[in-house]
């Protein structure tokens, strides 16, 4: 997206938050967002129960993902359809997907029905109208810069998205990836997934610009295994803020701190250059 998408987006995101008097009020009200926008959300089916109606007018591809689909809107009927089986926080950020797409005016113009799964819905999808939609849902779901002052309060450690997360009602990986990013501190944020006994593949790895300026962008390879020390903390632990590892580069070996934490489903490490402050005024208590 250029910078006047993103500025379009953000606009509509604030006015919406501001009019439906979200702005402020934790955790982000969704519900009082998708009444202000005159939606309703379909909660007495299953998506896969989406009236015949809408199926008429929606492509036979649709038809036959239709098990797979997470989120839907007709912007004619204001409706949006969700997959019930998804947990709270990832239900939210659909609606808030959704929304966008009913929200966004040159979305709205163009198409009257949406359909999305895991694809569309993924922070990094290369589709251009998912990924204002994305960028709308992410933006309001935090409350936009709102986000970034929470956390600029709090000190550099995994313990604040986890925190954050709960404030806001997002997901952990969706906080924890927008703390690191937009983070002005040095810190990267890599994410596993359980590959076997101690044995991990790369899901994601995201950097701040700062850390990105000072070492460039890490490469790691597609699996992990016991040679890499947090993957022990992986295998036998929920929570970890005192770790350090080795990474082996191209350009030599970096010794980095890492926390850690797992919530059952992907495991998350933050990096930590030495020397980079991590303290607060702001105490902490996050229960493993």
């Amino acid at each position: 997206m250029n910078k006047a998408t993103i500025k379009d987006i953000e606009n509509v995101s604030f006015d919406i938050l501001k009019q439906s008097k979200s702005l402020g009020v934790f955790p982000t009200p969704v519900d009082n967002i998708v009444n202000y926008c005159e939606l309703k959300v379909d909660k007495s089916n299953c998506l896969t129960k989406i009236p015949n109606n809408y199926l008429a007018k929606s492509s036979e591809a649709l038809k036959s993902a239709l098990r797979k689909l997470r989120g839907a809107i007709d912007t004619r009927e204001k409706v949006v359809y969700l997959d019930l089986s998804q947990n709270a926080n990832r239900q939210k950020f659909v609606q808030l997907h959704e929304v966008g797409h009913d929200a966004l005016p040159w979305q709205r113009k163009t198409f009257e029905h949406h359909h999305d799964d895991d694809s569309t819905l993924d922070l990094d999808t290369s589709v251009a109208f998912e990924a204002e939609a994305n960028f709308f849902a992410s933006g309001t779901l935090f409350q936009l810069d709102r986000f970034d002052e929470e956390a600029s309060l709090l000190e550099l450690t995994i313990r604040s998205p986890l925190a954050l997360s709960k404030k806001f009602g997002g997901s952990v990986h969706a906080t924890i990836r927008r703390y690191v990013e937009r983070s002005p501190k040095r810190c990267a944020l890599l994410v596993i997934e359980k590959d076997g006994l101690l044995n991990f593949k790369v899901r994601n790895y995201f950097q701040s610009a700062s850390f990105t300026k000072e070492f460039g962008m890490l490469k790691w390879p597609e699996s992990l295994g016991p040679d890499q020390a947090f993957i022990v903390d992986c295998s036998f632990r929920t929570m970890n803020t005192n770790g350090q590892f080795l990474f082996k580069g191209e350009n030599g070996d970096l010794t980095f701190q890492y926390h850690f934490f797992s919530n059952s489903f992907n495991y998350f490490i933050m990096i930590l250059p030495f020397g980079e402050k991590i303290k607060s005024r702001v105490k902490l208590v996050v229960r493993e």
